[in-house]
C-alpha cells in the first residue's frame, strides 16, 4: 500500500520537519519512503511544503499530484493544495490559522487548533508538534511510537525538549483521535467533511 501526502505551510512553521519525521518514521518500519521539500527563498514567513510517499513498494517517483492526504498548517496551504487531494482522501486542517472550512464534501476533514493547543501546554513553538501527532492519529501512516523515538533522538542533545514535544505530540494525537472515533461511531450522521471542535 501507498501512503502519499502534502504537508504545507508558512516556512518556520516545521512543515519540511513534520514530513521529514513522516519519512524516517516510515523508514525504521521497514517503508519504501521519499520526501521531496520545496520552499520559496524566504528564510521565515514564505511558503514551504514537502511530498511525502510512504510505501511497501519501491517509489516510482516523489511528484505527487493528487494526493492521498493533506495537512494544511495555514490559510494559503489549503487554498493552494485542497483541490489537488484524492477524493476519500484526508484535509487535516490547522483551525488556528485556518478560518474558513474546507469546501469539499468527498474526502474526510480533521479539524485540530494546533498553535491554540501548544499555547495551552505552555509550548508555543510546539505546534509543529501537535500537527504531526494529529496526522498521524488521523492518517495511522506511521505507528505513532516510531514518531516518538524520533523525537527523542531529535531533541537528544536538548532534553527539556523532548517531553514537552512529547506532550505536545500526544495532545495532537488525541485530538485527531476523538475525531476519527466518533466519525466511525456515527457515520454518514453529519458527512464527511465535519470534525469536533
Amino acid at each position: 500500500m501507498q501512503h502519499d501526502m502534502i504537508i504545507a505551510g508558512f516556512g518556520g512553521q516545521g512543515a519540511l520537519l513534520i514530513g521529514k519525521m513522516l519519512a524516517y518514521a516510515g523508514m525504521h518500519q521497514g517503508k519504501e519512503v521519499s520526501w521531496l521539500p520545496s520552499y520559496g527563498p524566504e528564510m521565515r514567513g514564505g511558503t514551504a511544503n514537502c511530498t511525502v510517499v510512504i510505501s511497501d513498494k519501491p517509489v516510482g517517483s516523489p511528484v505527487i499530484k493528487s494526493p492521498r492526504a493533506l495537512l494544511a498548517l495555514n490559510l494559503p496551504s489549503l487554498d493552494k493544495f485542497e483541490d489537488s487531494v484524492r477524493p476519500g482522501g484526508v484535509i487535516l486542517v490547522n483551525t488556528s490559522l485556518v478560518n474558513r472550512p474546507v469546501r469539499r464534501t468527498d474526502l474526510r476533514v480533521v479539524s485540530v487548533a494546533a498553535n491554540d493547543i501548544a499555547n495551552s501546554l505552555g509550548n508555543p513553538r510546539g505546534a509543529n508538534m501537535v500537527a504531526l501527532g494529529a496526522f498521524v492519529g488521523a492518517t495511522g501512516v506511521v505507528d505513532l511510537r516510531e514518531v516518538e523515538a524520533l523525537v527523542r533522538d531529535t531533541f537528544a542533545r536538548k532534553p527539556a525538549l523532548v517531553e514537552v514535544n512529547l506532550k505536545a505530540l500526544h495532545a495532537g494525537f488525541e485530538a485527531a483521535g476523538e475525531q476519527v472515533k466518533e466519525a466511525a461511531v456515527t457515520p454518514g450522521s453529519a458527512g464527511p467533511n465535519t470534525a469536533a471542535e
